[in-house]
Parts: structure tokens; sequence; C-alpha cells
């Protein structure tokens, strides 16, 4: 996969987030958020919910705005429409048209990013066979469980092939053998230059990740690899450093 970009483009980050603060009426929910993404990363969002995770992935992919502050993605201000196809957005809850089947579902979203003929049937046979729906391309959405719906957003998610993926709680409701499948290709699109962002609740899975922003009541507590953030905080698992970073923020 050739993702058109220029990994080390102007030396600059593929994603920065400069001082973002965010306020729904006077509820405020995210605090001077700063933070770098490069290239081919996998970052990792850890909170609770309610911490500012979802609303930080929506101002990076531009389905919100910041209140104060700027995002940066590819070197363009967000939010921007020219952009939305160089973004793969898996949001928590399944953007799904359950009348139609999968294959329907696939096509309509394949063809809002112009990819049509048999690159459009090499893509939905690829995202299908990944995200282990192959049998199911015929069914209707609605005969779907849940875990199947998430596995169907994912495979939407990836059918543009875009240089930036944000998924946010992608794994929720999947068993852990597809899982683990899930993850290995989540490699080789880092590895193939795709940036992706992953919120998660699911210790395991912060350890894959290269890096890690730890988000609690709006505030970005910490920034670092896994293993980083254990030895700085002497801690034995991620769970311990979040802990000793949520306490040590109040």
């Amino acid at each position: 996969m050739d993702n058109k970009f220029d990994k080390n483009m102007n030396n600059s980050p593929c994603i920065r987030i400069e001082h973002v603060n965010k306020s729904f009426g006077k509820n405020q929910v995210l605090f001077d958020i700063n933070l770098n993404i490069s290239y081919s990363q996998i970052l990792g969002l850890l909170g609770p919910s309610g911490s500012g995770k979802t609303t930080l992935v929506k101002m990076i992919s531009g389905v919100d705005a910041p209140t104060s502050g700027e995002v940066y993605l590819l070197n363009e201000k967000m939010p921007k429409l020219s952009m939305m196809n160089k973004i793969g957005y898996m949001s928590q809850s399944d953007a799904l048209y359950n009348e139609l089947t999968a294959e329907e579902n696939l096509k309509f979203f394949a063809s809002m990013y112009n990819i049509k003929g048999s690159k459009q049937k090499q893509r939905i046979n690829e995202v299908m066979q990944l995200v282990n729906l192959s049998d199911h391309l015929k069914k209707q959405v609605n005969q779907y469980s849940g875990g199947m719906k998430r596995r169907l957003s994912l495979a939407i998610a990836l059918i543009h092939e875009p240089p930036v993926l944000i998924l946010d709680e992608p794994t929720v409701g999947i068993d852990p053998l597809l899982r683990k499948s899930i993850w290995n290709e989540l490699y080789k699109l880092s590895n193939n230059g795709t940036t992706i962002i992953v919120t998660t609740h699911v210790m395991d899975e912060v350890e894959k990740c290269n890096n890690l922003g730890m988000i609690r009541d709006g505030k970005l507590i910490a920034v670092g690899s896994p293993e980083e953030l254990k030895r700085a905080t002497s801690s034995n698992t991620i769970e311990e450093a979040f802990l000793y970073y949520g306490g040590a923020s109040k």
C-alpha cells in the first residue's frame, strides 16, 4: 500500500494538537491539550469513560472543531472537508445502514471515496476477509450481532486505504482471537506508513501501541511509550502507571 505521503514531510509530525480546549456550553471537557503524533505511529489514548478521549479524536478527525487551539493533520488545519478522504474514522457508535447488506454498505462508502469497478470489488473482498466477515457479505446488517457490526465498521474505515486511521474503541465486543488478527493488520498498516490512533480500555491492547497518551478529566496527564511510562513510575503495569499519573495530576 502506498499512502502517497512522505513520512518526514518537512520533518513535521503527522498530527499536531496545539493548546486545544473544548467546551459544550459552560461545561469544559478538554483542557489545553498539546500532542504531536509521528508518521506511521500507533498511538493509544487511554482513559476512563468521560475522560475526553472521544471528544479529542473527533477534533483530530474533523468531525468537530476545538473551542480554542488548533489541530493540524498532514500539515492541514482541521477541520477541513477536503481532508476527509485522508482519514479512516471508526466511531464508538456504528454508522451503518441496517436495512442494507454488508456489501451494499461497503459499495456505498467506497463510492463516496470514488473507488469503483474492479478496484472496489477487490477492496471489499480484502477488508471483509480482514475482519472475518466474508461469509456474511450478502447478509442484511440488521441480522448482524453487535460484534459483527463493529467489525464491519472497521472494514468501512479501511476501505479507501487512508493514511490516517482513527479507531474509537474498535475491539469492543470482538473475541480475543479476532482481536489479535486485527492488531496484526494494524501493525502491517503502520509498517506501510499508516498513522493510527486507537482509544481503548483494554490493558493488553495498550501495551501493543508505540506510544500512549493518558487522559483524565479532560487533561493529557502523560505521554510516552508503554515502557517509558512504566519505567518513569517504577510500575509493573500500565494500569499502575496510569494510577500514578492520575494521582499526581490532582
